[in-house]
Protein backbone atom coordinates (compact mmCIF):
# COMPACT_ATOMS: atom_id res chain seq x y z
CA UNK A 1 0.00 0.00 0.00
CA UNK A 2 2.53 2.77 0.86
CA UNK A 3 6.34 1.78 0.32
CA UNK A 4 9.48 3.23 0.99
CA UNK A 5 12.59 2.97 -0.59
CA UNK A 6 16.09 4.44 0.36
CA UNK A 7 13.72 7.57 1.67
CA UNK A 8 15.55 10.54 3.47
CA UNK A 9 15.37 14.22 4.28
CA UNK A 10 18.08 16.09 4.97
CA UNK A 11 17.45 20.41 6.15
CA UNK A 12 19.11 23.02 5.52
CA UNK A 13 21.29 22.86 8.00
CA UNK A 14 22.71 19.87 7.34
CA UNK A 15 20.27 17.83 10.03
CA UNK A 16 19.10 14.28 8.85
CA UNK A 17 15.83 13.83 9.71
CA UNK A 18 15.62 10.45 7.99
CA UNK A 19 17.77 8.47 6.87
CA UNK A 20 17.60 6.15 3.75
CA UNK A 21 14.28 4.12 4.88
CA UNK A 22 13.13 1.25 3.60
CA UNK A 23 9.79 0.79 4.79
CA UNK A 24 6.37 -1.31 3.51
CA UNK A 25 2.94 -0.53 5.41
CA UNK A 26 0.46 -2.97 4.26
CA UNK A 27 -3.08 -2.38 3.04
CA UNK A 28 -5.83 -1.87 6.30
CA UNK A 29 -3.00 -2.31 8.68
CA UNK A 30 -3.08 0.13 11.88
CA UNK A 31 0.80 0.54 11.60
CA UNK A 32 2.70 3.06 14.83
CA UNK A 33 5.64 5.23 14.20
CA UNK A 34 7.23 5.71 17.61
CA UNK A 35 10.47 7.15 19.12
CA UNK A 36 11.96 9.67 21.11
CA UNK A 37 11.86 13.59 20.42
CA UNK A 38 14.07 14.09 17.10
CA UNK A 39 14.02 10.46 15.51
CA UNK A 40 11.84 11.32 12.50
CA UNK A 41 8.47 9.63 13.15
CA UNK A 42 6.43 12.86 12.22
CA UNK A 43 8.70 13.51 9.16
CA UNK A 44 8.15 10.46 8.25
CA UNK A 45 4.49 10.87 8.46
CA UNK A 46 4.32 14.29 6.18
CA UNK A 47 6.26 12.60 3.30
CA UNK A 48 3.37 10.35 2.90
CA UNK A 49 1.45 13.54 1.39
CA UNK A 50 4.15 15.55 0.26
CA UNK A 51 3.74 18.17 3.15
CA UNK A 52 7.25 17.45 3.86
CA UNK A 53 9.11 16.82 0.39
CA UNK A 54 11.91 13.91 0.11
CA UNK A 55 15.59 14.79 -0.53
CA UNK A 56 16.24 11.37 -1.37
CA UNK A 57 14.53 8.09 -2.70
CA UNK A 58 10.81 7.39 -3.15
CA UNK A 59 7.51 6.47 -1.81
CA UNK A 60 4.68 5.06 -3.46
CA UNK A 61 1.32 4.92 -2.83
CA UNK A 62 -0.86 1.64 -4.28
CA UNK A 63 2.14 1.37 -6.87
CA UNK A 64 2.48 4.79 -7.84
CA UNK A 65 4.85 7.46 -6.90
CA UNK A 66 3.80 10.38 -4.93
CA UNK A 67 5.75 12.71 -7.32
CA UNK A 68 3.14 11.35 -9.84
CA UNK A 69 0.27 12.25 -8.30
CA UNK A 70 -1.61 16.01 -8.42
CA UNK A 71 -0.79 17.43 -4.87
CA UNK A 72 -4.30 18.38 -3.90
CA UNK A 73 -5.70 15.19 -5.11
CA UNK A 74 -2.87 13.41 -3.29
CA UNK A 75 -3.92 14.87 -0.02
CA UNK A 76 -7.64 14.87 -1.00
CA UNK A 77 -7.56 10.99 -0.83
CA UNK A 78 -5.75 10.99 2.31
CA UNK A 79 -6.99 11.49 5.51
CA UNK A 80 -5.10 14.08 8.15
CA UNK A 81 -5.42 14.44 11.82
CA UNK A 82 -3.31 16.53 13.77
CA UNK A 83 -2.95 16.99 17.69
CA UNK A 84 -4.16 20.91 17.24
CA UNK A 85 -7.67 19.45 15.63
CA UNK A 86 -8.11 22.90 13.51
CA UNK A 87 -11.50 23.04 13.29
CA UNK A 88 -13.12 26.18 11.87
CA UNK A 89 -14.47 28.05 14.83
CA UNK A 90 -16.72 29.91 12.75
CA UNK A 91 -18.34 26.68 10.94
CA UNK A 92 -21.39 24.34 12.38
CA UNK A 93 -19.22 20.84 13.62
CA UNK A 94 -21.53 19.42 10.07
CA UNK A 95 -19.83 21.84 7.92
CA UNK A 96 -16.58 20.81 9.41
CA UNK A 97 -17.07 17.35 8.32
CA UNK A 98 -17.89 18.24 5.14
CA UNK A 99 -14.65 20.16 4.03
CA UNK A 100 -13.20 17.94 1.83
CA UNK A 101 -16.77 16.08 0.22
CA UNK A 102 -17.68 20.12 -0.24
CA UNK A 103 -14.16 20.39 -2.57
CA UNK A 104 -14.56 17.19 -4.38
CA UNK A 105 -17.98 18.26 -5.22
CA UNK A 106 -19.90 15.74 -4.18
CA UNK A 107 -24.04 16.37 -4.27
CA UNK A 108 -25.24 17.69 -1.15
CA UNK A 109 -27.55 15.22 -0.10
CA UNK A 110 -24.55 12.38 -0.25
CA UNK A 111 -22.46 15.02 2.29
CA UNK A 112 -25.35 15.04 4.48
CA UNK A 113 -25.66 11.32 4.48
CA UNK A 114 -22.15 11.12 4.93
CA UNK A 115 -21.95 13.37 8.12
CA UNK A 116 -24.46 11.88 9.61
CA UNK A 117 -23.15 8.36 8.84
CA UNK A 118 -20.16 8.92 10.61
CA UNK A 119 -21.87 11.08 13.81
CA UNK A 120 -23.66 8.06 14.02
CA UNK A 121 -20.50 6.25 13.57
CA UNK A 122 -18.71 8.04 17.47
CA UNK A 123 -22.20 7.75 18.90
CA UNK A 124 -22.97 11.11 18.52
CA UNK A 125 -26.64 12.00 16.89
CA UNK A 126 -26.72 14.07 14.55
CA UNK A 127 -29.60 16.04 15.49
CA UNK A 128 -28.19 17.43 18.30
CA UNK A 129 -24.41 17.57 16.95
CA UNK A 130 -24.64 18.33 13.36
CA UNK A 131 -25.10 22.40 13.85
CA UNK A 132 -23.48 23.16 16.82
CA UNK A 133 -20.17 25.36 16.79
CA UNK A 134 -16.27 23.24 18.03
CA UNK A 135 -16.54 25.73 21.09
CA UNK A 136 -19.64 24.28 22.49
CA UNK A 137 -17.90 20.73 22.51
CA UNK A 138 -15.74 19.27 24.82
CA UNK A 139 -12.20 18.59 24.04
CA UNK A 140 -12.55 14.78 23.39
CA UNK A 141 -15.57 15.62 21.35
CA UNK A 142 -13.85 18.15 18.83
CA UNK A 143 -11.07 15.82 18.36
CA UNK A 144 -13.60 13.40 17.24
CA UNK A 145 -14.81 15.66 14.71
CA UNK A 146 -11.20 15.87 13.84
CA UNK A 147 -10.80 12.24 13.06
CA UNK A 148 -14.49 12.26 11.38
CA UNK A 149 -13.64 15.44 9.28
CA UNK A 150 -10.15 13.01 7.79
CA UNK A 151 -12.48 10.11 7.32
CA UNK A 152 -14.84 12.44 5.31
CA UNK A 153 -14.36 11.27 1.79
CA UNK A 154 -13.53 7.72 2.54
CA UNK A 155 -9.96 7.87 1.89
CA UNK A 156 -8.39 4.39 2.09
CA UNK A 157 -4.91 6.05 4.26
CA UNK A 158 -5.46 8.04 7.35
CA UNK A 159 -2.07 9.60 8.92
CA UNK A 160 -2.92 10.91 12.59
CA UNK A 161 -0.18 12.61 14.18
CA UNK A 162 -0.06 12.32 17.55
CA UNK A 163 -4.11 13.12 17.71
CA UNK A 164 -4.49 12.05 21.27
CA UNK A 165 -1.43 13.62 23.11
CA UNK A 166 -2.99 17.12 24.24
CA UNK A 167 -6.23 15.41 25.89
CA UNK A 168 -6.78 13.96 29.42
CA UNK A 169 -6.45 10.64 30.60
CA UNK A 170 -9.58 9.42 30.33
CA UNK A 171 -10.84 11.28 27.02
CA UNK A 172 -7.65 10.23 25.30
CA UNK A 173 -8.12 6.29 26.30
CA UNK A 174 -12.15 6.62 25.06
CA UNK A 175 -10.58 8.07 21.66
CA UNK A 176 -8.36 4.90 21.69
CA UNK A 177 -11.54 2.60 22.05
CA UNK A 178 -13.33 4.50 19.55
CA UNK A 179 -10.53 4.86 16.91
CA UNK A 180 -10.14 0.75 17.50
CA UNK A 181 -14.31 0.06 16.88
CA UNK A 182 -13.77 2.34 13.72
CA UNK A 183 -11.00 0.55 12.41
CA UNK A 184 -12.77 -2.62 12.67
CA UNK A 185 -15.90 -1.76 11.29
CA UNK A 186 -13.56 0.53 7.91
CA UNK A 187 -10.43 -0.95 7.75
CA UNK A 188 -8.42 1.62 6.81
CA UNK A 189 -4.24 1.66 6.64
CA UNK A 190 -3.85 3.91 9.34
CA UNK A 191 -0.15 5.34 9.87
CA UNK A 192 -0.53 6.19 13.90
CA UNK A 193 2.61 8.70 15.52
CA UNK A 194 2.92 8.38 18.94
CA UNK A 195 5.57 9.24 21.32
CA UNK A 196 3.23 6.82 24.42
CA UNK A 197 4.62 2.90 24.14
CA UNK A 198 1.21 1.97 26.10
CA UNK A 199 -0.75 3.68 23.48
CA UNK A 200 1.24 1.83 20.52
CA UNK A 201 0.96 -1.11 22.57
CA UNK A 202 -2.35 -0.95 22.43
CA UNK A 203 -3.46 0.16 18.88
CA UNK A 204 -0.76 -0.72 16.40
CA UNK A 205 -0.80 -3.94 14.10
CA UNK A 206 2.97 -2.95 13.81
CA UNK A 207 5.15 -0.55 15.58
CA UNK A 208 8.44 1.30 14.06
CA UNK A 209 10.61 2.31 16.79
CA UNK A 210 12.92 4.53 15.17
CA UNK A 211 16.19 6.40 16.49
CA UNK A 212 17.69 9.31 14.84
CA UNK A 213 16.24 8.79 11.47
CA UNK A 214 16.16 5.06 11.38
CA UNK A 215 14.42 1.66 11.95
CA UNK A 216 15.49 0.04 14.97
CA UNK A 217 13.02 -2.45 15.66
CA UNK A 218 9.57 -3.47 13.38
CA UNK A 219 7.26 -5.83 14.53
CA UNK A 220 4.16 -6.44 15.92
CA UNK A 221 3.24 -5.34 19.72
CA UNK A 222 4.41 -8.55 21.33
CA UNK A 223 8.01 -8.95 19.40
CA UNK A 224 9.27 -5.23 20.87
CA UNK A 225 8.18 -6.57 24.28
CA UNK A 226 8.81 -10.05 24.26
CA UNK A 227 12.03 -10.00 21.86
CA UNK A 228 13.76 -6.45 21.63
CA UNK A 229 17.17 -6.47 19.63
CA UNK A 230 18.87 -4.44 21.88
CA UNK A 231 19.22 -2.72 25.02
CA UNK A 232 17.86 0.55 23.30
CA UNK A 233 14.78 -0.75 21.99
CA UNK A 234 14.58 -2.99 25.64
CA UNK A 235 14.97 0.45 27.67
CA UNK A 236 12.58 2.49 25.94
CA UNK A 237 9.95 -0.01 26.21
CA UNK A 238 10.74 -1.10 29.49
CA UNK A 239 10.46 3.46 30.40
CA UNK A 240 7.39 3.59 28.20
CA UNK A 241 5.36 1.74 30.74
CA UNK A 242 4.81 -1.07 29.23
CA UNK A 243 3.10 -2.33 32.46
CA UNK A 244 0.09 -4.19 31.24
CA UNK A 245 -2.07 -1.40 33.29
CA UNK A 246 -0.33 -3.47 36.63
CA UNK A 247 -1.53 -0.57 38.64
CA UNK A 248 -5.29 -1.91 37.94
CA UNK A 249 -4.93 -5.41 38.12
CA UNK A 250 -2.73 -5.78 41.72
CA UNK A 251 -4.20 -5.82 44.71
CA UNK A 252 -2.60 -3.83 46.82
CA UNK A 253 -0.90 -5.11 50.15
CA UNK A 254 1.21 -4.26 53.16
CA UNK A 255 4.39 -5.97 53.67
CA UNK A 256 2.84 -8.25 56.97
CA UNK A 257 0.79 -9.53 53.96
CA UNK A 258 3.00 -11.12 52.13
CA UNK A 259 2.77 -14.85 52.33
CA UNK A 260 5.81 -17.84 51.62
CA UNK A 261 3.69 -19.89 49.18
CA UNK A 262 4.19 -16.40 47.02
CA UNK A 263 7.39 -17.78 46.01
CA UNK A 264 7.42 -15.83 42.69
CA UNK A 265 7.62 -12.06 42.06
CA UNK A 266 7.05 -9.34 39.16
CA UNK A 267 7.62 -5.98 38.59
CA UNK A 268 5.34 -3.27 37.09
CA UNK A 269 7.57 -3.37 33.89
CA UNK A 270 8.67 -7.10 33.58
CA UNK A 271 7.68 -7.99 29.84
CA UNK A 272 4.28 -9.86 29.68
CA UNK A 273 5.80 -13.19 27.97
CA UNK A 274 7.72 -13.69 31.48
CA UNK A 275 5.00 -12.82 33.75
CA UNK A 276 2.86 -15.62 31.93
CA UNK A 277 6.02 -18.14 32.36
CA UNK A 278 5.84 -17.05 36.23
CA UNK A 279 1.91 -18.27 35.88
CA UNK A 280 2.68 -21.44 34.34
CA UNK A 281 3.25 -22.15 37.95
CA UNK A 282 1.93 -19.94 40.54
CA UNK A 283 -1.70 -18.85 40.75
CA UNK A 284 -0.89 -16.03 42.48
CA UNK A 285 2.42 -13.39 42.29
CA UNK A 286 4.15 -10.96 44.28
CA UNK A 287 4.37 -7.43 42.89
CA UNK A 288 7.32 -4.85 43.26
CA UNK A 289 7.95 -1.69 42.33
CA UNK A 290 11.08 0.15 42.64
CA UNK A 291 11.99 -2.68 45.15
CA UNK A 292 9.25 -2.18 47.27
CA UNK A 293 6.35 -5.18 47.78
CA UNK A 294 2.75 -3.16 46.60
CA UNK A 295 0.73 -6.45 46.62
CA UNK A 296 -0.15 -9.24 44.37
CA UNK A 297 -1.56 -10.52 41.45
CA UNK A 298 -3.58 -13.47 40.38
CA UNK A 299 -3.40 -15.83 37.44
CA UNK A 300 -7.34 -14.88 36.32
CA UNK A 301 -6.93 -11.44 36.61
CA UNK A 302 -3.92 -11.50 33.93
CA UNK A 303 -5.85 -13.85 31.65
CA UNK A 304 -8.90 -11.66 31.77
CA UNK A 305 -7.28 -8.44 30.69
CA UNK A 306 -5.24 -10.09 27.93
CA UNK A 307 -9.02 -11.33 26.67
CA UNK A 308 -9.96 -7.81 26.77
CA UNK A 309 -7.19 -6.33 25.10
CA UNK A 310 -7.67 -8.81 22.49
CA UNK A 311 -11.28 -8.03 22.36
CA UNK A 312 -10.63 -4.65 21.30
CA UNK A 313 -8.33 -5.28 19.17
CA UNK A 314 -10.57 -7.41 17.11
CA UNK A 315 -8.74 -10.51 17.72
CA UNK A 316 -11.44 -11.98 19.84
CA UNK A 317 -14.83 -12.14 19.10
CA UNK A 318 -17.36 -13.00 22.03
Amino acid sequence: MITFKDASKRFANGAVAVDSLDLEIDKGEFFVLIGPSGCGKTTTLKMINRLIPLSDGTVWIKGKRISDYDIHELRWSIGYVLQQIGLFPHMTIAENIAVVPELKQWDKQKIKARVDELLHMVGLEPSEYRDRKPHELSGGQQQRIGVLRALAADPEILLMDEPFSALDPFSREKLQDDLLDIQRKIKKTIVFVTHDMQEAVKLGDRICLMKDGKIVQLGTPQELISNPVNDFVREFVGEQAVRFDWEKLVTPHGPSDIHSEHTSKVTLSTPLHEVLEHFSEHELLNVEDQGQFIGTIRRQQVLEELADQLKKRGQLHE
